[in-house]
């Protein structure tokens, strides 16, 4: 097959590489059957050794993709596709299957051409913990050391990442960061794109749009780290404690299977496990315990709301919870609500938007849930009704935030924290209200409000 030629385009041993087949390929591990290029085209960069192919499930069976060896994954099936009997992994079967007949394709071809002219373009300053923690984080990466960055809510850790990427981007390295969340990706996107505006950067998440150019920077879901492989020198796992990625071993194998061999990675929390801690054993470590703008952490309360689940299944809000919504839209602050449960805040939604129709609901599965978010952000909302997913990641102006049930098991300490770390973050509006509206106080909820006493000691010991 003849490719047109174009000033563009490179020549490797005669042939003609096209830059959107080499740019989208490199680094990443992609199903032959799914690829966005025809089958010609990609038959011939094959066929001049640029494409090498091989099968989703090796023998094990081990999947190529997700790296997953768990038998009690693999399922055999009558397969329609080769005719044959089948294995297909059901582990990662949500980005598409992965059967024995399935072919993937890495590029083995020369790499694309990486820029070292980037900007940062950033006219804020350090804080004197900011600077040492962003001068060690920076220090451990040229080393090629992992690093553990552990700074409260709030403490401004992207921006400590910023000098140490660009230093990164200037060497010719191509970075990774990582999160197990979609929100905290849509967060952090834009953040990148406003301070490095000569980068270009990538946003993976689920339905994210196909590009073709060659990002420098990558920011991306934990789970689409699946399709990447030898990708990275640099790596970044941002909100590390995270759920999913703290309970699937597949994921935390995907972070080390999309980075080089030799490539450091730089872990990221304001709530670390004792895992995550372990880490600094061997590596670079860097703590802040208290927040860029000199205020301490807003310090939940509690306020017992007695069978407030029986209240909202008979379409009744509890009095205090209808209070504490009423006060917040009469001094017009946006305001979050963490529901235990997708059930228990759809039966509730409909009593908000009788108090107010700009109030609505978001979670996991809500194809909307980005533009409600910027619509909270824009001040086009009063307030969300959200499940955890809203726990971390996000900042919102002078927000105000109740846990509606913070006794249920899902708000565990480390929830709990992020989630009141939602509060107080802009240096305009450093103070809060973060409510626990309790049917009995929990072990957790205990937890949580010491942790964020002791950081606020720590952060302030002469207060």
């Amino acid at each position: 097959m003849k490719l047109k030629r174009s000033k563009h385009f490179k020549q490797y041993k005669g042939f003609i590489i096209e830059p959107s087949v080499q740019n989208f390929l490199c680094g990443r591990v992609w199903t032959r059957d799914a690829t966005l290029f025809s089958r010609e085209k990609i038959d011939s960069y094959i066929q001049h050794g640029l494409i090498e192919v091989k099968a989703a499930i090796r023998e094990g069976p081990i999947c190529n993709r997700c790296l997953s060896q768990d038998k009690k994954q693999f399922i055999t099936f009558q397969c329609a596709r080769c005719n044959k009997r089948c294995v297909y992994c059901r582990h990662c079967i949500m980005m598409g299957r992965m059967s024995s007949c399935t072919q993937l394709m890495t590029w083995i071809g020369p790499q694309p051409r990486r820029h070292k002219n980037h900007l940062l373009d950033w006219k804020s300053q350090f804080t004197p913990l900011q600077r040492k923690a962003s001068e060690e984080l920076t220090e451990s990466i040229k080393q090629g050391s992992n690093h553990v960055l552990h700074a409260v809510c709030g403490a401004g850790k992207t921006e400590i990442l910023f000098t140490a990427i660009y230093d990164a981007l200037n060497e010719g390295k191509r970075v990774c960061v990582a999160t197990p969340r979609t929100d905290v990706v849509l967060e952090l996107y834009p953040r990148f794109q406003q301070v490095f505006p000569h980068t270009t950067i990538h946003a993976l998440y689920g339905d994210a749009p196909k590009r073709f150019s060659y990002a420098e920077l990558i920011v991306t879901t934990t789970h689409q780290l699946y399709r990447f492989e030898q990708a990275f020198d640099v790596m970044i796992v941002d909100e590390a404690d995270a759920f999913p990625y703290t309970f699937d071993e597949s994921l935390k194998q995907a972070v080390i299977k999309a980075k080089k061999q030799q490539a450091p990675i730089a872990f990221v929390t304001a709530t670390p496990s004792y895992p995550l801690l372990q880490q600094k054993k061997h590596g670079g470590y860097s703590f802040i315990p208290s927040r860029y703008h000199g205020y301490p952490l807003p310090v939940p309360r509690y306020d017992s709301l007695w069978g407030y689940d029986k209240s909202i299944h008979k379409k009744h809000l509890p009095k205090k919870l209808k209070k504490w919504a009423e006060a917040r839209l009469a001094n017009n602050e946006p305001f979050l609500l963490f529901f235990p449960t997708i059930d228990l805040m759809e039966q509730a939604i409909p009593l908000f938007q009788a108090l107010h129709p700009q109030i609505e609901a978001v979670h996991a599965e809500d194809p909307d849930r980005k533009e409600k978010v910027l619509n909270l952000r824009n001040e086009q909302l009063k307030g969300l009704l959200t499940t955890t997913i809203l726990e971390r990641g996000i900042t919102i102006k002078n927000v105000q935030v109740a846990v509606i049930g913070a006794e249920s098991k899902v708000f565990t300490s480390s929830a709990l924290i992020q989630i009141s770390g939602r509060v107080g973050r802009n240096a305009q509006y450093p103070t809060g209200d973060v409510v626990f509206f309790h049917h009995g106080i929990t072990v957790e909820m205990d937890a949580a409000k010491e942790e964020i006493r002791r950081l606020n000691k720590e952060g302030f010991p002469h207060a």
